[in-house]
């Protein structure tokens, strides 16, 4: 079910800017590779090089790598830019990735943090590790692009995808990253436009839970 556009009184709660990217995360994620190139164009006019490039690099964690490779072939195509020559990240190799992934994922998960490894190592130690090195190490703490920005982002996609468990941990993130209730509000309300009314009551349910939670 499409919906119509998103209420402007809501989503101008976001700077254009940041509006704009987390609508192209939302096309990256769930668009026919037509949107993605419309989407990839529209950045190209309205969103700052770095953020775009970073956007796109962090979802192949959460999209997987075939839509982020059509989306920096787009992208690419759209802005006119050339890769560069090397990756600008200063912090590489698993030591340097695991403390900063520790730390990203400390700020993202807060006070349920120590559990949520617990939880992790529960399913499989590789998730954990991955998770810590390769997620919020590698690619969530890169700089380039801030963590408000890539936690509304992350939890625009996972709504828009209907990854409820992911979408409650992120929500969380997004908070403790310092986005405000209005900012996501707004991130909702651009990755709910392609879905259906029960789909986006339980979001709505769902932050509002979040909400309620000191």
């Amino acid at each position: 079910m499409t919906r119509p556009p998103a209420a402007p009184g809501i989503v101008s709660a976001l700077d254009m800017e940041t509006r704009d990217l987390i609508a192209f995360a939302v096309t990256i994620a769930v668009g026919a590779e037509g949107a993605v190139r419309d989407g990839a164009a529209r950045a190209a006019r309205a969103v700052r090089p770095e953020w775009a490039e970073e956007l796109i690099l962090q979802s192949y964690l959460f999209v997987g790598f075939p839509r982020a490779l059509n989306a920096m072939r787009a992208w690419r195509k759209a802005s006119g830019r050339a890769a560069p020559r090397a990756d600008a990240d200063p912090d590489t190799g698993a030591a340097a990735w695991r403390a900063r992934g520790e730390a990203t994922c400390a700020t993202v998960y807060g006070p349920m943090y120590e559990r949520l490894r617990v939880n992790i190592r529960g399913l499989h130690p590789a998730l954990d590790d991955w998770m810590i090195e390769e997620g919020y190490g590698r690619v969530l703490g890169r700089p380039g692009l801030d963590l408000k920005r890539r936690e509304l982002c992350v939890a625009a996609v996972c709504a828009a995808t209907e990854q409820d468990r992911q979408l409650h941990s992120h929500l969380h993130g997004a908070r403790h990253a310092g986005a405000s209730a209005a900012e996501i509000d707004a991130a909702l309300e651009i990755g709910g436009e392609r879905l259906g009314a029960d789909a986006r009551a339980r979001i709505a349910h769902l932050w509002a839970r979040v909400q309620a939670m000191p």
